[in-house]
């Protein structure tokens, strides 16, 4: 016995075989950014207050950057997901829900390099 409906036996749309997988990179960057929200609690608080120099001969240490940049990029691609999710829930208009899944891919795109861009610069002491 199928267990689909007609109006999916004539459209022929089966499973598109994708939702495991989403499912599964929404969750691993939720891991991720619970495991590194610690680190980037005490970063904030060492230099929220701080000056210039001081920042910089904290995001100098390789690995504070690179946790930061992980943050960072676990943080972008679970904002990218999420907000995809939610695009393809309640946009029901097709060219729409095209033009607004690019956007966010875009979006998502734009703040994480602008983001990382400015560790970086910080990072290696380069003055803005």
């Amino acid at each position: 016995m199928a267990m689909r409906t007609p109006l999916k036996n004539v459209r022929r749309l089966g499973s598109a075989k994708d939702g495991t997988e989403h499912f599964w990179r929404q969750r691993l960057t939720s891991v991720a950014l619970l495991l590194l929200l610690p680190f980037v609690i005490w970063i904030a608080l060492k230099t929220g207050g701080a000056d210039y120099e001081t920042a910089v001969a904290t995001l100098g240490n390789p690995i504070v950057s690179i946790l930061l940049a992980l943050f960072i990029l676990a943080g972008v691609v679970h904002m990218r997901l999420g907000m995809q999710v939610i695009i393809e829930d309640y946009v029901h208009t097709e060219g729409t829900k095209i033009a607004l899944l690019m956007l966010n891919t875009f979006f998502a795109a734009i703040i994480g390099l602008a983001s990382i861009y400015a560790v970086l610069k910080l990072s290696f002491g380069v003055a803005f």
